[in-house]
């Protein structure tokens, strides 16, 4: 799998506190590597087609789609985010 990370994702990515960009970078090699990978929790948003979400730590998601051979990364931020990925 490629991957591609919307304008949005990076601008969240930049406003992350210290120590959660370096955790999200590790989900994001774990869900390139084994996207089953039980720390990850991933899930499928309901309601919303296409639209996943894993765990980054207890307090942060990311949210993704997947589209032919890409992951597109959406989102980072607090687990309200899923709310509205």
């Amino acid at each position: 799998m490629k991957f591609r990370r919307l304008n949005c994702f990076k601008k969240f990515y930049k406003s992350l506190p210290e120590t959660i960009p370096q955790k999200t970078d590790k989900a994001l090699t774990l869900l390139f590597s084994n996207p089953k990978h039980p720390s990850l929790q991933v899930k499928k948003l309901e309601g919303i087609h296409n639209i996943w979400y894993l765990r980054v730590d207890r307090q942060y998601r990311l949210t993704f789609q997947i589209e032919k051979e890409f992951y597109i990364i959406r989102h980072v931020g607090l687990h309200d985010i899923i709310d509205n990925p």
